[in-house]
């Protein structure tokens, strides 16, 4: 059944909203202190007591308003906006880019290795020295 026709059903926004920060059942879970199967029930509940909102939504890093304001419509309309922003340049500067994005990720995974690399060798040093 679609959230179109059960517009309020409170687990459905709350599995909605985990799934768009893309988190786990099992992660939301853990932030409650409690287990998956908790967290299945709660998603698949219509109707959520206040005391629980509450945890869900410090869980999630949202308001309780947040929870209960959802809608897909809602977060369709929000990314239509962004989209037409950025197509649009509505972002006030508009410097270019003067570097590579893939020359960055080189130099992040260089230095990665050469972290791994110290680090072996620091290791190696230890057991030297044992």
């Amino acid at each position: 059944m679609s959230t179109l026709t059960k517009p309020n059903h409170m687990g459905r926004k709350i599995s909605r909203i985990r799934e768009l920060k893309d988190m786990k059942q099992e992660a939301l879970a853990q932030a409650m202190g409690t287990n998956q199967q908790a967290v299945s029930i709660l998603e698949n509940s219509e109707t959520i007591d206040d005391e629980k909102l509450k945890e869900v939504a410090k869980a999630l890093d949202v308001s309780v308003e947040a929870i209960k304001n959802f809608s897909d419509e809602g977060v369709i309309n929000y990314f239509n906006t962004f989209n037409e922003a950025v197509a649009n340049n509505n972002f006030g500067r508009q410097d270019t880019i003067n570097f590579n994005p893939l020359d960055k990720v080189v130099e992040l995974y260089e230095r990665l290795v050469q972290a791994e690399k110290d680090k072996v060798e620091y290791l190696e040093k230890l057991l030297k020295d044992k």
